[in-house]
């Protein structure tokens, strides 16, 4: 079943000289699966993923989450497809300092109405898979680095959102903590089933995906999949790295 599909989308940003930020991008996702887009800056990358969160709107082509095209609905529709249908995790956390951890996980549901004791029966299904249980009851300066990207986690997935889409979640952390926290991603996505569209310039990141997409200057230029283990796969994606840097100096 398909969960993300893009047919033939491009973005061209206006100005004194426009600027093309994606051409002619198409792009299946199945339910359930776990693809990383990796690309040099200015390639794109973010671009396509702020269309699918709905931030942005393509110039041309369509976009079908789950078979809706949210770029369709009007501003009222669309808010309310994006905090029940989108999880969102960024590389600042963008946690509230003033809430609890706790909190700052109920808060999407406490937006949608949701009662207390569903809160809390869905915060007890994650607590213990992210590895929160211990500090729900902190402020958010309270804990560490990766402890706030868990916060994140869960906020992004407690109304069990259809697409997670994540944007650098580990730039901001040391390579053990992002270590710790991308494994995080492959659970939920793995237990959950919830599917994980991921934006990501570190190939440890990207080794745990399923599916690798690498844009370059707007374009799909590249796509692997993930066949062995995760140590594989990694070189995997080294090796296209530097090929793709290659193509650039001739």
């Amino acid at each position: 079943m398909t969960m993300l599909q893009l047919k033939n989308v491009s973005k061209v940003y206006d100005g004194k000289v426009p600027y093309r930020a994606l051409e002619d991008v198409s792009l299946t996702v199945p339910k359930g699966s776990f693809v990383g887009l990796m690309g040099p800056s200015g390639s794109g990358k973010t671009t396509l993923l702020n269309i699918v969160s709905t931030i942005d709107r393509p110039t041309s082509g369509s976009v079908l989450i789950d078979g809706q095209n949210p770029h369709a609905l009007a501003p009222g529709p669309l808010a309310r497809f994006r905090r029940r249908e989108l999880g969102f995790v960024f590389q600042d956390f963008n946690l509230l300092d003033t809430l609890t951890v706790r909190e700052n996980i109920f808060l999407p549901l406490a937006l949608d109405g949701v009662g207390a004791a569903e809160m809390q029966r869905r915060l007890d299904e994650l607590a213990d898979v992210l590895g929160i249980a211990s500090i729900l009851d902190k402020r958010t300066f309270e804990i560490s680095g990766g402890q706030a990207q868990r916060t994140a986690i869960a906020r992004a997935v407690i109304h069990r959102p259809k697409v997670l889409l994540a944007d650098e979640p580990t730039g901001s952390l040391d390579s053990r903590t992002a270590r710790e926290v991308i494994a995080l991603f492959e659970t939920v996505n793995r237990e959950l089933g919830v599917t994980v569209l991921m934006v990501t310039h570190d190939p440890m990141a990207a080794s745990y995906c399923r599916r690798v997409v690498f844009i370059k200057d707007g374009r799909i230029e590249q796509q692997i999949e993930r066949t062995d283990g995760q140590p594989a796969f990694f070189g995997e994606i080294v090796g296209m790295m530097a090929r793709l840097e290659r193509t650039d100096e001739v």
